[in-house]
């Protein structure tokens, strides 16, 4: 398969590959007046919960500590009980196609392990192999901290949830963890939200790195970092969190950070692609450069691309998930605009007729089923017309 495109790499397809050149052939997909760009990395998520209704009343905490603390009376409510007897598994499935109904292709999960994961058509690839502990502080949950990181080899990503709150209990958690021997080149640290300045002049120092939740930060605590000296340095990637506290999806959470213009949006396309790529070590990820995984987005170039010289850049203003074009993950598509219905069979994928925010979408018959559908909300089957 060959795909044109407004972006500066235009990407040919030799299975789940891109390639240098497409092979003698192969399927061709006309997407001229259209801009390709790399599928995005969610570097936060907490994949079991998206369905669970977030503590109501807006309270704004000093820390997540005092969160958790004030969730355990949440429990009792009627429709987190009934949201938290959904099957694990579901649960798990439901988090990855949020994601990828937005474009996200890659997710790092940030919980124990459950072996729904390990499905050979779960919707979404996974960061897999790296160590992780919970938190410096609060309940107990998940692996010991110092165990955890000294059991994670130096060139393996691990991450732990840090600073995440304004006080003085969050502002002392980088101290606690250097203190440990912990703040290492592999560590990354969710949401650093009570860094500070000479904080996040230490994680870059020591070649850590950052993951900003925005909207959940905001949403929890009232606040958030600033993003600009960790992303001039590379050393930030950017996740959602789950809908629990943060947005709706990555997407969301782009355009959120473009509203408000915390970054630009060339440096905010990094966070999701190649720098969240370099942190987590996925070397054939955030990329349309041969050889990576082929997954990608396609979005309408004409209408959305306003600067030229960074075709992709411009799109993150207002790219919400039901104006993607295409998702294509392994090299097939897994949700479409209904004219790339050829696409889907040309690579073998079996369709189902859907529409998601009202629009009209074709999408992979794995990810219909409608135990799964009935859990997201906007995402449904297409009505027949009698």
């Amino acid at each position: 398969m060959t795909a044109h495109g407004l972006s500066r790499h235009v990407p040919a397809l030799v299975g789940d590959r891109f390639a240098a050149r497409p092979v003698r052939g192969a399927y061709e997909v006309d997407l001229r007046e259209h801009i390709v760009m790399p599928a995005l990395i969610n570097a936060h998520e907490h994949l079991q919960v998206n369905g669970v209704p977030p503590l109501p009343g807006g309270t704004v905490f000093p820390n997540s500590y005092a969160w958790i603390e004030a969730f355990q009376a949440h429990f009792a409510h009627p429709d987190v009980q009934a949201a938290l007897a959904v099957p694990k598994a579901l649960r798990m499935r439901h988090g990855a196609l949020k994601n990828l109904l937005a474009g996200t292709t890659c997710v790092v999960h940030h919980d124990p392990w459950h072996e729904a994961l390990d499905a050979d058509d779960f919707p979404v690839a996974l960061l897999r192999g790296h160590g992780w502990s919970y938190a410096v502080g609060g309940p107990a949950f998940g692996p010991p901290v110092r165990a955890s990181y000294l059991a994670t080899p130096a060139d393996t990503p691990w991450i732990i949830h840090l600073a995440e709150g304004s006080d003085a209990t969050a502002r002392g958690e980088l101290d606690a963890l250097d203190a440990m021997g912990c703040l290492g080149s592999n560590s990354i640290l969710v949401p650093g939200v009570g860094l500070g300045a000479d904080g996040m002049a230490r994680v870059v120092a020591r070649g850590a790195a950052v993951v900003w939740c925005p909207a959940s930060n905001r949403n929890l605590l009232g606040t958030t970092l600033d993003p600009r000296p960790l992303a001039a340095a590379g050393r930030l990637a950017l996740g959602s969190d789950s809908r629990l506290s943060g947005a709706r999806d990555l997407l969301d959470e782009l355009c959120g950070v473009r509203e408000r213009d915390e970054l630009d949006a060339a440096s905010l396309l990094g966070l999701v692609t190649s720098d969240a790529a370099r942190i987590f070590r996925l070397k054939d990820r955030g990329t349309l450069d041969p050889g990576a995984h082929a997954d990608f987005l396609v979005c309408r170039g004409s209408a959305l691309a306003r600067d030229t010289s960074h075709p992709t850049a411009n799109i993150l203003d207002t790219l919400r998930r039901a104006d993607l074009r295409a998702v294509i993950r392994a090299g097939r598509p897994c949700i479409a605009d209904p004219d790339f219905a050829d696409w889907f069979a040309a690579t073998g994928v079996d369709t189902v007729a859907v529409t998601l925010d009202g629009r009209p979408k074709l999408v992979a018959a794995s990810l219909a089923d409608p135990a799964l559908m009935a859990l997201e909300p906007g995402f449904e089957r297409m009505h027949k017309v009698h």
